[in-house]
């Protein structure tokens, strides 16, 4: 057998999909074979590979193993000449096996092969060839030099940015998203070092593949796409810990003490400056507007209080609001409407003012309606509370539109305004594409179908006039189409339109402010990526997912209001459960965040536990992922109650 192409997955089900559908077009005429090893993936990946490409050998892991055991699991049974490790999140041309297992065969050489790159948007990817990361190269990278002169033969070598990207080199580092190793190569190095649960395990089959004295080759001669799927979030704490303390096990094993020992204390020093900006930056994502709404706000009720007070309410007579009242007011009204603009989306993105001046008006009528509430002595002036909301109104929503002026991208007010969209393929597959976008949540103003074949009344459906007048042009046509309709987003249908000539599409347009989707054949997704810093970017069927932020928002509050509840009610739930010391642990652990107490995974009951009876694996899984895709806040309570006496369940 020629080739064994390995794929490690990790509910991606959409990527794998499409990964898949790309992968199999490409083995044509190669006697190959396809191993997908799971994860313990929750979101169907498992049943759709079973369904949808029955011919790939799939092994299921019961717990997530890590890349590097799973990926060995897998080349324990490859039976291929070549083996490839491959991203799920990957899309390969056509032709991208026949060159890389050419290249191979005549570079006897040749250990392993990368090649060349792409992101979502058709730009190239630094990743595609890496140098060595000696404590040096460490150096130059963790503070910025390779970043300023990323061509400089000296700060440059992380990336070899001073490489032509087109052309063939030798490099010292291959990317684990796609790499295609000789089999007698790694009985020679060993399999991937299990020690690497995830990154740096390419970077350490590299070198070793090099100290065998073979060769690692760049080859742009073939090209991929790379979503850089959810396990590339960049920003993240987890990220940061996980990368670099792989590069700390890179250099202990391979570099001599003192050089492992500089090593480790550049990789350290990249720790804590990285983690430390990560903080900062999830915490302006995350806090900056509503301290700056807070701030805002309070500032403008104490003027307003003061020339109400001086001007107005005591204008005639001396005197004052009482201090110590007017502070405890202050801040809870604050409290109330910051609270309620939360509840009711004013902080999701995109930014709409809409959300937020719900959420503003709402929480005045909670604060009305309690201050009616209150005894005559605690009552102190409505006019402040309706002058205070017309301020907040004011105040915030000008607050948003000053980000938007800057241009500052997450808080765009027309973030998620209406797309002028093109769908690149024959007019049947572009109609049943454009029905998915009508069940999406994706708003369009403009819909035109372009033809890939040159001569458009060939193709055009003989009984739909409808979809005929949808097909606007061909594909020679697509960039003047792209400039004199400002389109927004082209989908390529992949069912018509090869992975090659989307490439070739996406680089030609690539000065084009347009965002790029693909969609799969018998697919209900369509799958895309706007930047190399953010996860794949994915259009599916709008159901009522648990993942939506209004939906992980009302779980939380659920979370919340019950663990502090049961919190006060402990002197008497504690008789009832079966675990009360576990019981104290969830709670604490669900008021943390680290827990929630209903969900499939990090959760104290699962959504089967409502059936009150013991499940076989596949129907929990199935009820599991119907909870997911389905959330209704009356399920929670319902699991909630149902479950009662297992609150103190130590589920990991």
């Amino acid at each position: 057998m020629k080739l064994t192409i390995v794929i490690v997955n990790y509910n991606v089900e959409f990527f794998l999909e499409h990964c898949l559908h790309s992968v199999r077009k490409a083995l044509k005429g190669i006697e190959s074979e396809v191993i997908v090893v799971d994860n313990n993936s929750v979101d169907g990946s498992v049943k759709m590979v079973r369904e949808k490409f029955p011919e790939i050998r799939l092994i299921e892991n019961k717990k997530n193993v890590g890349f590097s055991v799973a990926n060995n699991q897998a080349i324990r049974q490859a039976q291929g000449e070549y083996i490839l490790l491959q991203n799920p999140d990957t899309v390969v041309e056509e032709d991208t096996f026949q060159k890389v297992l050419q290249f191979m065969d005549t570079h006897p050489e040749a250990g392993g092969l990368g090649v060349k790159m792409l992101d979502g948007k058709g730009k190239f990817l630094p990743e595609s060839k890496r140098g060595l990361p000696t404590p040096l190269v460490a150096f130059y990278k963790v503070f910025g030099f390779s970043m300023l002169f990323p061509r400089s033969r000296l700060f440059g070598r992380y990336h070899l940015g001073f490489l032509d990207n087109d052309q063939i080199h030798s490099v010292a580092v291959l990317s684990g998203a796609f790499m295609l190793l000789r089999k007698t190569t790694l009985e020679k190095t060993g399999l991937l070092d299990e020690s690497f649960f995830m990154y740096g395990e390419d970077i350490d089959i590299s070198y070793r593949i090099t100290q065998a004295g073979y060769k690692n080759y760049y080859f742009p001669q073939a090209r991929i796409i790379h979503y850089k799927g959810e396990s590339t979030k960049k920003s993240s704490i987890n990220y940061v810990f996980v990368f670099y303390q792989a590069m700390i096990i890179f250099a202990q094993k391979h570099f001599s003490q003192n050089r492992a020992k500089l090593f480790s204390t550049l990789i350290h020093m990249a720790i804590y400056i990285r983690a430390s900006l990560a903080l900062i930056r999830r915490f302006a994502e995350n806090f900056a507007l509503p301290l700056l709404d807070t701030g805002t706000i309070l500032a403008g009720l104490f003027f307003i209080k003061n020339y109400y007070e001086k001007n107005v309410r005591f204008a005639a007579v001396t005197g004052s609001y009482p201090e110590h009242l007017v502070s405890i007011a202050f801040l809870s009204y604050l409290v109330i409407w910051l609270s309620s603009i939360y509840m009711n989306g004013g902080y999701d993105k995109p930014v709409r003012v809409s959300r937020l001046t719900r959420g503003i008006l709402i929480g005045t009528a909670t604060i009305l309606i309690i201050y009616s509430l209150l005894p005559e002595t605690y009552r102190f002036s409505r006019a402040l509370i309706l002058f205070g909301t017309a301020w907040a109104l004011v105040a915030t929503t000008g607050i948003r539109f000053l980000l938007h002026l800057l241009n500052i991208k997450q808080y765009r007010l027309n973030a998620n305004q209406n797309k002028r969209v093109l769908i690149v393929g024959n007019p049947e597959e572009c109609e049943r594409v454009h029905q998915l976008l009508k069940e999406t949540s994706i708003k369009t103003t403009f819909v035109g179908y372009i033809s890939p074949e040159e001569n458009v009344e060939r193709i055009k459906s003989k009984t739909n006039q409808l979809i005929n007048a949808r097909t606007v042009g061909n594909i020679n046509q697509l960039q003047d189409y792209v400039e004199i309709y400002s389109i927004d987003e082209i989908i390529f249908c992949a069912k018509d339109v090869s992975s090659h000539l989307t490439i070739n599409l996406m680089l030609q347009l690539g000065k084009a402010n347009v965002d790029y989707k693909i969609a799969p054949p018998e697919s209900l997704s369509v799958i895309g990526s706007n930047s190399i810093d953010t996860s794949g970017d994915l259009y599916t069927i709008d159901i009522n997912s648990i993942t939506k932020p209004g939906n992980r928002r009302v779980k939380r509050m659920f979370d919340l209001s019950t663990s502090l509840l049961a919190f006060l009610l402990s002197p008497l739930i504690l008789l009832f459960i079966h675990n009360p010391r576990g019981f104290l642990k969830n709670t604490m652990s669900v008021i943390s965040g680290k827990k929630s107490w209903i969900g499939y995974q990090d959760s104290v009951l699962s959504p089967s536990e409502i059936l009150g009876k013991k499940l076989n694996k596949e129907t929990a899984e199935r009820i599991n992922l119907l909870y997911t895709k389905d959330y209704q806040l009356e399920n929670d309570f319902k699991i909630f109650f149902k479950g009662f006496k297992k609150l103190g369940n130590m589920r990991s």
